[in-house]
């Protein structure tokens, strides 16, 4: 299934990057979703995981990932744990990821799920993802997984020169993914497609 997965809804729709295909070959994505919704692990389609969130579709995850450049050099900050599906995609391909979660019982979750597959290379907050991870900073790539009506400055502060940050940001009454790219002088956006992710929420639950 994981096989048919990566060629069907990675391959066949444009995502070439090898290193993010083999990644996406590794994950098991069928541990990062409630057992009512196992069956439908590796349809392309986001799936509900509890407290009104959801993991996203295969391909959005790749997607996303295809767009930060990653490699193992690279120190990445993610904004929405959730299931811990896209975070391990992360640990796969970065030296190092910082991920917090705003809802406790999706980080506690999570975390026993990444640590049960072996990861090593996470570090886990619980907190309001719109405050960053300062102290750690900056970073090479920051991904955010739920969308914010307006991108805080503080997620631009804290990103590195040359590091990029994908968000899903809203436009005209939808949301669309953006491609921020720091340089020293000027922070650039690209605007990619269009995109239906949760809403990026400021207290802790």
């Amino acid at each position: 299934m994981i096989n048919e997965m990566v060629i069907t809804q990675l391959t066949k729709r444009g995502i070439q990057d090898q290193k993010i295909l083999d990644a996406m070959s590794r994950v098991p994505r069928h541990l990062f979703v409630p057992s009512t919704v196992k069956e439908f692990a590796y349809e392309d389609r986001p799936l509900p995981i509890g407290y009104e969130q959801t993991i996203s579709q295969p391909y959005i995850v790749a997607y996303m990932t295809e767009k930060l450049n990653l490699n193992r050099q690279k120190k990445v900050l993610e904004i929405g744990t959730g299931s811990g599906y896209q975070t391990a995609i992360l640990a796969e391909l970065s030296k190092f990821v910082y991920t917090i979660e705003i809802i406790h019982a999706l980080s506690r979750r999570a975390k026993k799920t990444l640590r049960s597959l072996e990861y090593k290379n996470i570090k886990f907050k619980t907190g309001d993802g719109n405050l960053g991870w300062k102290e750690h900073g900056p970073y090479d790539a920051i991904i955010i997984t739920a969308s914010p009506k307006t991108l805080p400055n503080t997620f631009l502060s804290q990103l590195s020169n040359n590091g990029q940050l994908i968000v899903p940001i809203h436009k005209n009454n939808h949301q669309i993914l953006a491609l921020y790219t720091k340089t020293k002088n000027e922070i650039t956006r690209e605007e990619l497609i269009h995109v239906r992710f949760v809403p990026l929420i400021t207290k802790t639950v």
